[in-house]
């Protein structure tokens, strides 16, 4: 035996081949007993479907193995079986993690921390979500606008023909650009406590979609310190009622009035619509004043509390 010509003692040997000593004894007393050594089996149907599997599974990272299964499927590929998807996953590293309920607590904890005090005051609590619109010649758009709680002001709202994750970025991207563009300071410096100088992050409410649960999404907050990301809970719209509201008054005080054939036309008239909204449209909980005038002066707001998640 390569043990006893080495001189190992089992539970040194047990530990360089990496199996626990219980599992050493029990394969060493059915070798004695002439039983055949138990796997790994052949697995023809995995072997094939692997590199399709993991194309897939590479470009929706977001995705389970019933969906990746689903998918492959639809492209062509007989992938035999979900579990057969799933074991193809795993010998890629491709799984999502199992740590579904874990995850809701967390984040279920930090939208009650987000709004545990309401937001009073600008870049405490943004809100991002997509919306589409169809246009008369060039079919749907999606939209994806940025809103502060506090002011209400809409910092940004690009106009792309997809609601990826690269969409999504690149609103929040163009979001932060235009704040410190109207604060003529960095957004890491407005969200510095002067007294302390504690970074107090502003957190970034989405919903569920496929796009912001992103690897790529998770990728770009981990790289900025003073943003933080939290999502709704599922089937609760109300948790985003801002950016919704917003989305409501742009379509039905602007898009739907017009007739909008084209992308660069709506474009167009979104960014009217902005300039329009932040600084002449008088806001009820602002004491009727332009979202604009309360985000450049900082000023304390009345609290305005969402309704509570139950």
């Amino acid at each position: 035996m390569i043990r006893t010509d080495a001189g190992c003692s089992v539970s040194r040997f047990a530990e360089l081949v990496g199996v626990p000593r219980r599992t050493y004894h029990a394969r060493l007393a059915r070798l004695r007993a002439g039983d055949p050594p138990k796997g790994p089996w052949p697995a023809p149907v995995v072997d094939r479907i692997e590199p399709e599997v993991a194309k897939h599974a590479e470009a929706w990272p977001a995705w389970g193995y019933r969906k990746i299964a689903a998918i492959t499927a639809a492209d062509g590929c007989d992938v035999g079986s979900a579990s057969s998807v799933k074991r193809a996953m795993a010998r890629r590293g491709l799984l999502q993690p199992v740590r579904y309920q874990a995850e809701r607590r967390q984040l279920a904890q930090a939208r009650r921390e987000a709004f545990v005090e309401t937001p009073v005051r600008r870049n405490r609590v943004w809100q991002a979500d997509f919306t589409q619109f169809e246009t008369e010649a060039e079919g749907t758009w999606r939209l994806c606008p940025v809103v502060d709680y506090a002011t209400k002001v809409a910092l940004a709202c690009p106009i792309t023909p997809t609601q990826g994750a690269t969409d999504l970025i690149a609103a929040l991207q163009s979001a932060v650009d235009a704040a410190e563009a109207l604060l003529g300071r960095t957004l890491i410096e407005d969200c510095t406590d002067p007294a302390t100088g504690e970074i107090v992050p502003l957190v970034v409410v989405t919903d569920n979609g496929p796009a912001m649960k992103s690897v790529a999404v998770a990728r770009w907050f981990a790289a900025r310190s003073h943003l933080a990301h939290v999502r709704t809970r599922h089937r609760a719209p109300h948790t985003n009622g801002v950016v919704e509201r917003w989305i409501e008054s742009l379509k039905y005080e602007r898009l739907y009035r017009h007739d909008i054939a084209s992308g660069p036309d709506l474009a167009d008239h979104v960014a009217a619509f902005i300039d329009e909204y932040n600084a002449v449209r008088p806001h009820q909980n602002l004491d009727q004043t332009p979202p604009l005038a309360a985000y450049l002066d900082n000023r304390t707001l009345k609290p305005n509390p969402p309704r509570n998640e139950q």
